[in-house]
């Protein structure tokens, strides 16, 4: 297997487990606090982590130090902040709305790749791009686009615009990780630092707000989200990254509806729709055209009209 092959595998498992993450958050909404439900996520991914990497952690104290300030913006921006002001923008605003937002990460991964690392945008992936974006639309929509006049914004839209401002920058950050760390090194200093930044709030809102009660649910819930959708999904986001580079990880994210979908139905018995099958068709497609290296019949037509248009 290729590292091309192997790096798309990588980002397709990192996306189908943070859909899981999804449904599962659908069903718990309001259980755990938001700031607890971020700590034990990564408290948990930590303890797991930790005897698999405990030892190279500490070999590469020297390392570790030298590049503190880098591993320290990167826990902030993709462990301490995303997934918290995640948990902050559910409880104030509808799904319709994240998932809306959503859309504009693998947008900011882009943007961000271009400035940093000056990869070009090519016509095809940006036709590509479009057309999945539309059948995202399709989807959260119900294929009735003219709703989307009609949604309403409040303060937890703004959180989640930053939460995807702050994942497309940790992405980034990714693919400048010092070459002297090892990937488990990498993630498991990372996830600490970020975790340790997160503990004098997650104090305060043990407090002073709510208190986290480890019932059945809390348990399975921080579990999965420890395990598969933290410390597994990162480890395959990073190396996806790491493999097929920042542009092609970044679309691959569009799949999450599309697996969220699937998971819904099959869970917790959500009916799928024709207009969630077209968009989910559309999806796929638009990932086909951006993934493909020569023009296919639309960007060729696409070209061949704006030559025309030129002359």
């Amino acid at each position: 297997m290729n590292n091309q092959t192997k790096g798309v595998l990588f980002a397709l498992c990192a996306t189908l487990l943070w859909s899981v993450n999804f449904v599962i958050a659908s069903g718990i909404k309001g259980h755990i606090p938001p700031v607890g439900l971020a700590f034990w996520r990564w408290a948990i991914a930590c303890l797991f982590l930790a005897p698999f990497t405990i030892k190279s952690t500490i070999k590469s104290r020297d390392a570790i130090r030298k590049n503190i300030r880098f591993l320290a913006i990167t826990a902030v921006l993709g462990i301490t902040i995303f997934n918290t002001l995640i948990y902050f923008s559910g409880r104030t605003t509808s799904a319709v709305n994240l998932s809306l937002i959503a859309i504009s990460i693998p947008l900011f991964i882009v943007a961000l790749s271009r400035i940093a690392f000056k990869e070009k945008v090519s016509t095809t992936k940006i036709i590509g791009i479009a057309t999945i974006i539309f059948g995202v639309l399709i989807l959260i929509t119900k294929g009735s686009l003219q709703s989307l006049f009609q949604i309403q914004f409040a303060f937890g839209d703004l959180l989640m615009l930053f939460a995807c401002i702050f994942f497309a920058s940790y992405t980034i950050l990714v693919r400048m990780k010092p070459k002297e760390l090892s990937p488990k090194v990498f993630l498991f200093t990372v996830f600490t630092l970020g975790t340790l930044f997160l503990f004098p709030f997650y104090l305060w809102e043990h407090i002073y707000y709510q208190k986290v009660i480890f019932d059945s649910t809390t348990i399975f819930a921080t579990t999965y989200v420890g395990i598969f959708a933290s410390l597994v999904s990162y480890y395959l986001w990073n190396e996806a990254i790491t493999l097929i580079g920042t542009q092609k990880t970044a679309v691959i994210y569009y799949l999450i509806p599309v697996f969220s979908g699937i998971l819904a139905y099959f869970f917790l018995n959500q009916n799928i729709i024709m207009s969630q099958i077209i968009s989910m068709g559309i999806i796929v497609f638009g990932l086909l055209i951006t993934n493909r290296k020569k023009s296919i019949v639309p960007v060729t037509l696409f070209l061949s009209i704006k030559k025309s248009i030129i002359k």
